[in-house]
Formats: structure tokens, sequence, C-alpha cells
């Protein structure tokens, strides 16, 4: 719970799920969150072993987000909070 009470984690695993993403596409992705935020909590989810950094030859060399094996292992979790998010606003009760 620690893992996933962390401010912008969940939003960060929710918006890489799907595809790759480099690091502008989640800054534009999460409204909200600073640029050093996000940083420092895609480092973080680094260290934990639950996202990839990929560095992209390209010019200028740009970096890839991933999401790692055991990073997809928590998206059913993520996706039944969301899931209960949706259901409470249905119900009208703000989050």
């Amino acid at each position: 719970m620690n893992l996933l009470g962390g401010a912008w984690t969940p939003h960060i695993l929710w918006y890489l799920k799907a595809n790759p993403r480099r690091f502008s596409e989640l800054k534009d992705d999460i409204d909200g969150v600073s640029a050093k935020v996000l940083t420092q909590r895609l480092k973080e989810l680094a260290e934990m072993g639950l996202v990839n950094r990929t560095v992209v030859p390209s010019s200028p060399p740009s970096v890839e987000y991933s999401l790692t094996e055991l990073g997809r292992e928590l998206m059913p979790a993520i996706e039944a909070i969301a899931d209960v998010g949706y259901k409470l606003q249905e119900r009208g009760i703000q989050l």
C-alpha cells in the first residue's frame, strides 16, 4: 500500500500500461504533476523494478518509460481501484 500511496504513482503506472511513453508525454497526460515530482517518481519506480527507463538513440536522444513485468502485475489492483472511483463518481461522490 505504501507503493501505491505515493503521490502520482498510480497515475504514472496507469498511463504506462498501454505503451511506452516519453517524459513529456507523461507530463502532458498527468494533469497537475510538476516535472520535479514526475522525475523523482519515475526514478523511484525504476529503482523498485516497476518501470523500465530506455534511452532511445535519436537526435536529440530521448528517454522512454515502460512497465516491467512486475509493474504490469500491479495493473489489476490499480484498475480495480479506478473502477470503484468511477462508481463513486456515478453516485455523485466527488473525489
